[in-house]
């Protein structure tokens, strides 16, 4: 049975070996980055709380799933941090190089929070259609429904990569609405908002969530109404759209007042 999903952003900072620290060292209080990998633990320990089993949605450059059993490193992002998305651990010495981020943040968050869990992952090709991305979201949400132990959903997801001059992709104009229409979408659990997002406008921004975000309305989309959306962390600090949140389903008609 479906019971939670939560949202976190895909910045290889969220590993502080990858910042020069370790885990336990963390940083400045106030510190952006800080800020991030406490909110993206918070949220993915609540997850770890409400189920142990976890699906992985996130974006790529094609269509993949991964089984528990990947391995990878954040090699080339620095460091030789290796992780997994099984308990087994990594040490076997088969990390994958080539592992996606978006595969690797979950594999990290997961052995943080809850290294005795599996997690499989499901990557969407960055091009996909936003109806497509919903029926994936949809589908997975009937398959998790079927399945009387609890599972969640772990959505790795970024917004604009160019909302300032230091953003990874420069400034464009275009990008601060767009972000802000994303940010008020992510907030409030806006299903339809997310379902419009616009595939060559979100290309042109390198709003590279894209797809992720309308898989994750798809998941709530047989519910009666949006879902209830907690935000742990909002912003751009290093010029790249950022969103933490825990998603659940809203109240049932019969439970309206």
């Amino acid at each position: 049975m479906f019971s939670i999903a939560a949202l976190v952003p895909s910045p290889p900072i969220l590993v502080p070996e990858l910042c020069g620290r370790s885990v336990t060292a963390g940083g400045a209080p106030d510190d952006p980055t800080t800020l991030l990998r406490a909110a993206a633990l918070d949220a993915a320990a609540t997850l770890a709380a409400r189920a142990e089993r976890w699906t992985v949605v996130g974006v790529g450059e094609h269509d993949r799933n991964f089984a528990a059993t990947a391995r990878g490193t954040f090699r080339g992002f620095g460091a030789e941090v290796l992780v997994g998305l099984g308990p087994s651990g990594p040490a076997d010495g088969r990390a994958d190089a080539q592992l996606p981020l978006p595969v690797l943040i979950a594999g990290w968050l997961r052995e943080q929070v809850a290294p005795g869990i599996s997690v499989c992952a499901r990557l969407l090709a960055a091009d996909t259609a936003p109806a497509q991305c919903a029926r994936t979201g949809a589908a997975l949400r009937t398959e998790l429904d079927a399945d009387p132990v609890p599972h969640a959903v772990l959505v790795v997801a970024d917004g604009a990569a160019t909302l300032s001059i230091d953003s990874p992709g420069y400034l464009d104009e275009r990008a601060r609405p767009v972000q802000d229409a994303l940010d008020t979408a992510l907030r409030t659990g806006a299903r339809t908002a997310l379902a419009d997002l616009d595939p060559t406008l979100c290309d042109q921004l390198r709003l590279e969530g894209r797809a992720a975000y309308q898989a994750l309305g798809g998941l709530f989309a047989a519910d009666p109404a949006d879902p209830l959306v907690r935000t742990l962390y909002q912003g751009a600090p290093y010029g790249v759209g950022y969103d933490v949140s825990l998603w659940q389903p809203g109240a049932q008609e019969g439970e309206r007042r």
